[in-house]
């Protein structure tokens, strides 16, 4: 069932939700992309009402901003006030890892699980970009040519598109079907919103540095569960801190995937999240 949110200052926000049972909104990284995550509400929708949105300014929402991390904070407060009551689970990917963590840490009374599916982490001091940048190069292979030379020129819409795909093959452990799941996560291009990007990535690495985010990750008194795929090309030992930060943390590597373990590796996922979900639930009132 497709609907749209209304935040309070007036931005419209796509949302969609499927499945029953207790409810469960899924975030999409990026920042400035679209929700992707259909193929992981599809896993889950015979354990959860999963809701997806698409994050202010992308895909199916409403173009405006503001771009902030508090922002989005409250569009996701929204979103959770709208479709899924008092109370939710709440999985983010990537970027969305972080504000889902952001809303737990701001909102804790107001999430029931946090899933981190992944992030990148807390650590300000050990930075994992420049490891990520090595291991992108390595991984495109035979395509690392066409996607520096469509990075160093204006591009067309399709041109976008192309250098997408081929960036996004990289987050894939197995090279012969790495592209066919790119071209699946871009298919429809609903185009990349740079300027959100921009703004949300500075933004973060602003925060990393000034906010004790180990600190208030401590405090954070509800169930964690973190899932990696060891073939991510964005080091798993980033998300070390946060895993030792988090007082009620469990961590699951899934074998055979990368940036996306749903897609390579489905039924370990859904063995994750459905039995993290099923032994973390408060029983029903009277039982």
């Amino acid at each position: 069932m497709t609907g749209d949110v209304r935040t309070e200052d007036g931005c419209r926000l796509w949302a969609d939700q499927a499945g029953v049972g207790a409810p469960l909104v899924l975030c999409h990284g990026g920042p400035g992309m679209w929700d992707y995550l259909g193929p992981v509400a599809r896993l889950l929708d015979r354990h959860a009402r999963v809701i997806r949105w698409d994050q202010r300014g992308c895909g199916r929402s409403e173009r405006r901003g503001p771009y902030s991390i508090g922002r989005f904070v409250a569009d996701l407060d929204a979103v959770r006030e709208r479709l899924a009551g008092p109370r939710t689970a709440v999985l983010g990917h990537s970027w969305g890892a972080h504000l889902a963590l952001r809303y737990a840490i701001d909102h804790p009374e107001r999430v029931s699980h946090l899933i981190y599916v992944s992030g990148t982490g807390i650590d300000p001091d050990r930075g994992w970009h420049p490891h990520y940048e090595r291991n992108l190069r390595r991984r495109l292979g035979p395509h690392l040519d066409r996607w520096e030379a469509l990075g160093a020129r204006d591009r067309t819409p399709a041109e976008d598109r192309e250098r997408a795909v081929l960036q996004w093959s990289a987050d894939f452990a197995d090279p012969d079907d790495a592209v066919r799941h790119a071209e699946e996560m871009a298919t429809p291009w609903l185009g990349v919103n740079s300027d959100c990007n921009r703004a949300i990535n500075a933004e973060v690495k602003q925060e990393l540095r000034i906010r004790d985010l180990v600190a208030r990750c401590r405090t954070l008194d509800l169930p964690v569960l973190i899932i990696d795929g060891p073939e991510d090309i964005r080091p798993r030992w980033g998300v070390d801190s946060l895993e030792k930060a988090l007082p009620n943390c469990q961590r699951v590597s899934l074998p055979g995937s990368g940036h996306l373990p749903w897609v390579e590796n489905p039924h370990g996922f859904r063995r994750a999240v459905t039995t993290f979900l099923d032994a973390r639930r408060e029983p029903a009132s009277g039982t």
